[in-house]
Parts: C-alpha cells; structure tokens; sequence
C-alpha cells in the first residue's frame, strides 16, 4: 500500500483532516496539481494574472507586460515548474548515472515520488519553465529581466535564476523541505542564501493555505512552513522520505497522536520547547512572562534556544 492511500486522520492548525492519496508519478501529480492550485490566481515567477479552463492554466501577458523571449508557443501555456530540479533530487541515483532523468522515471520508484511531491510544483509560465531549467538560484543584480515586465532575471551563461522577491521565503521552504526529506545535500552557498530569503519573506496566509491542502493529499506538512522546524547551518535532514512505506504510515499515525495528546496536555504544539515572536524576533521559555502572550500567527516554535539564535531571533529580556 502506497503513503497516503489509507485513510487516517491528521492534525493541521488545530483542524482535522482527511489524508487522501499521495501521486505515484509526476503525471498523476500534475492532475492533482490543478485542482489544488484551482483558485490560484498569478503565475509563480512572473506573477502574471493566472486563469484556469477546462483543468488548464491560461496566463494573461499582455496585462503583466510579459514579452516572449524566444518560444511563443510554450510561453503560452502553463507548466509545473519542479522548484528543487529534478536535476538537484535525481543526480546521486544510480538511475540518473546510467540514462538520466528518462532512465529514473522508467526504474526508480524513489525518484517517481520525489519528482511527484506536490509541494515541489508551482504554476509556471512555460518558456520561463524552460529557460530556468536546472539553473540554481541567485542574487543577480546586474543582470536585466529577459521577460519584458516579468521579474525573474536568468543568467544562461552561469546557469543561475533570480526569482522576484515576493515567492524567495516560498522557494527557501521548498528547498528545505526537498533537502530535509529526501536528504539530498544543499552546498555552504545555497542554505545561507535561502535561509536570508526564509527570514526576509515569512510565511503568509496563502502560502499556509496551500500547504494545508497538499498536506492533506501527501500525509504530511511542509514543516518548514508551519514552524515545526527550523533550517539552520549545519543541520542533517531527517530523510524521512527514504523510510519504508509502512516505516513512513507508522510514523505519520504517531505523529497525529502525539500532536492530539500534546493539545489536549499542554494546550500548545509539541513542535519545540522555545517559543519566537516572528514579529519582534523575540523569543520566550515557558516559564517567561511573555510565552502566553505571543499572537497565534506570529508564533515560531524551536526546539532549542541556540536554533532560535541561529533563525536570528533575540531572548526576550524579562526572560531569566
């Protein structure tokens, strides 16, 4: 029995819900895609006015000033962007040394999930799908948008992307959450430019929602998304991904239990032991004054004070 396609119940903002199937194939992924992504309303990277027909995506051009760089008939329709490149999760298989990413969807059950994790899918315009390919990202200033009006700037000679600064926070938790669960290494370079664009573009409400629904169809959250964890230098992925089917069905039940008795206890997640204020960038112990007082959404929850201190947020001073 694949992940996901037993029923369980699991705990998302204090809200249960019912798990449904995770995809077996990147095919089967881009189906359940459109319909979590029905009301998405903008393209990913260029932000254009978004449309969906008859389970098809149709981006408005003219309105956002897109103009076509090369490949008029791709930049008229919509794809499923692979944020983390299948490139970056695929590259170490055995599959992807012996015939690439062809070889790997035809043999490799691991890869065939990781290239349908939904929370690695993002609505594209397809040229810039295209010229993106498996660049990684960066900050490139001196670099102009190819795209007319459309914000990404793509150094094809360095093979690097510039997304806009609204999705940079999104791409950070992506990038976490792919490296965390299918333990593939992100380089020195990578996780601090992702953990400043984590802290620079916070979760939002949007974001969060999304994350709600594919949670629902995958069995499992973005934790980086909802605070479960924190990124920080030198932290080793979980793998969870790797586990066993019935490892990974065993683990998600324990999950939900623990989450269901820790509210039930204690009134708060069992998701860490040092509480952040998102907003002011302090963080309290539960003894602190201010513990109780933290807003339900600018709640950030740590497992330890030094990963607080390391995601950049300060003890509170009437903390002793």
């Amino acid at each position: 029995m694949k992940l996901g396609s037993w029923l369980a119940l699991w705990v998302l903002s204090g809200v249960v819900t019912a798990v449904q199937a995770a995809p077996d194939d990147f095919s089967e992924a881009k189906r359940v895609a459109q319909r979590i992504y029905s009301d998405e309303g903008e393209t990913f990277y260029c932000g254009c006015p978004l449309r969906w027909q008859g389970g098809k995506g149709i981006a408005d051009l003219k309105s956002c000033g897109y103009q076509v760089r090369k490949n008029g008939p791709r930049a008229n329709r919509i794809e499923w962007e692979h944020v983390v490149p299948a490139h970056q999760f695929g590259k170490a298989l055995t599959c992807w040394q012996q015939g690439g990413r062809e070889q790997c969807g035809n043999k490799d059950p691991l890869f065939r999930r990781m290239e349908a994790d939904l929370f690695n899918l993002k609505p594209a315009i397809g040229e810039v799908n295209g010229d993106r390919a498996n660049f990684a990202f960066a900050l490139l200033p001196d670099v102009q948008p190819q795209h007319g009006a459309c914000p990404i700037r793509i150094d094809f000679q360095r093979k690097l992307a510039e997304p806009r600064a609204e999705i940079r926070g999104d791409i950070a938790r992506i990038y976490f959450y792919m490296a965390d669960k299918y333990g593939f290494e992100l380089s020195l370079a990578q996780q601090q430019l992702m953990l400043s664009w984590h802290q620079a573009d916070p979760v939002d409400d949007r974001e969060q929602q999304l994350q709600q629904r594919i949670a629902q169809q995958m069995g499992q959250p973005n934790y980086f998304v909802t605070g479960s964890r924190e990124w920080f230098i030198g932290y080793q992925p979980t793998r969870y991904g790797l586990a066993s089917q019935t490892a990974a069905q065993q683990q998600a039940r324990s999950r939900v239990k623990s989450v269901e008795n820790s509210a039930t206890a204690a009134g708060k997640p069992a998701t860490g032991q040092v509480l952040g204020n998102q907003n002011s960038k302090l963080y309290h112990l539960s003894h602190c004054p201010g513990f109780t007082q933290v807003s339900e959404k600018n709640r950030r929850w740590f497992s330890s004070e030094p990963q607080a201190q390391q995601a950049g947020f300060r003890k509170a001073k009437n903390c002793q």
